[in-house]
């Protein structure tokens, strides 16, 4: 049986951002795209949190933004079925979660499969899941990192994009290893998304290629 292949699109795309917190790699991308370093529009910043400080820098850089309250909605499969029919009514081509602290539902990854990307601090497949600088730390491992990568129902499972790597000091603590390793995510970031939309990226199985 032949593989499934993805070949990611070569257009001028339409983002949402998922945000739960200040969402700095949402402006790390903005800025890449307002500097003209990637060929795409951020179409709309969606936040869980009513007071999610990244809406607020959304609303002053003029950008759509949206917030549901999870609350009000009888399931997890229904607020992400909320938020599908908003994602779709917006055309979007793709998802990136710059902070998002919720875990999306099997439903929401599926139908917008190779279409959500996501980041994380750490050189996945190792310490998925939350607090992972200091995982890293207390492991006592030389290096950690950051990973972009395609989301998948399985969190921090998806296939891997772009990964940067960062050395762990030895008298490094969650605060210090975070801050460099937030400085490397800035930068992979905007990357992946420049070469989402010049249809540089390709996927099979579990592996990405970069054409």
């Amino acid at each position: 049986m032949s593989e499934d292949v993805f070949q990611s699109p070569k257009k001028k795309g339409r983002i949402a951002i998922f945000l739960s917190g200040r969402g700095s790699n949402f402006m790390a991308i903005h800025d890449a795209i307002v500097a003209g370093k990637i060929n795409a529009e951020i179409v709309l910043v969606f936040s869980n949190k009513k007071e999610a400080p990244g809406l607020k820098v959304a609303q002053e850089r003029k950008l759509e933004t949206l917030y549901l309250n999870p609350k009000e909605y009888p399931s997890k499969e229904a607020y992400d079925e909320a938020i599908i029919q908003e994602i779709k009514k917006r055309n979007v081509d793709l998802i990136c979660l710059a902070g998002y602290m919720k875990i999306l539902t099997a439903l929401f990854c599926n139908t917008f499969k190779n279409r959500i990307i996501n980041i994380h601090p750490a050189l996945l497949p190792s310490f998925p899941g939350l607090h992972v600088q200091q995982k890293a730390i207390d492991w006592g491992v030389r290096y950690s990192g950051a990973t972009v990568h395609f989301v998948t129902a399985e969190v921090d499972m998806g296939p891997i994009i772009l990964q940067a790597v960062v050395p762990v000091l030895q008298n490094d603590t969650e605060d210090t290893l975070s801050e460099r390793i937030l400085k490397q995510e800035h930068k992979i970031y905007p990357e992946t998304v420049k070469l989402y939309f010049e249809g540089s990226l390709e996927v099979k199985g579990r592996r990405v290629f970069i054409r």
